[in-house]
């Protein structure tokens, strides 16, 4: 079976699909945490839990920043949260590379590994902590995937 995906791939492709639930269009953003080859959480962009959307009611911008917006890494981490399961050890695929509150996160609940699709403004300071950290980031694109039969 020469078409399979490989493991990044395969997720990178779930990232991109679940960022199709963000509701806030500044950035359609997908999180797929990931623990020994198993999704153990996904998140995206979305306004907090039972209240309003961007989609719905607009941005809520502060010096240049929709504030209303969740951000899908933080949504990833929450779920675990909420459902007690632990993040140490894990990686993240996220189709843009985490704002530097999202990387500060990622650090703290033990994420060894990021890998990103866009390197959508990349903080010097997010670099450095990861560096320091010795994480490893790395940029992937996931080839064009071929859901099924075009006739």
């Amino acid at each position: 079976m020469t078409d399979r995906l490989s493991w990044q791939d395969y997720f990178m492709a779930n990232a991109e699909l679940i960022s199709k639930r963000s509701t806030c269009d500044r950035a359609f953003v997908g999180a797929v945490l990931v623990k020994d080859n198993r999704i153990i959480a996904t998140g995206y962009n979305g306004g907090v839990s039972s209240l309003e959307n961007c989609s719905e009611v607009g941005h809520e911008m502060e010096d240049g920043h929709c504030i209303r917006t969740v951000h899908a890494e933080m949504n990833a981490l929450i779920q675990c949260a909420k459902e007690g399961i632990s993040t140490n050890n894990t990686e993240i695929y996220v189709t843009h590379f985490p704002c530097i509150n999202c990387t500060k996160a990622l650090l703290q609940a033990g994420i060894t590994k990021i890998t990103y699709k866009t390197a959508y403004r990349p903080h010097p300071f997010a670099i450095e902590l990861l560096e320091k950290k010795g994480v490893v980031y790395t940029q992937h694109d996931v080839p064009h995937v071929h859901l099924g039969d075009d006739s």
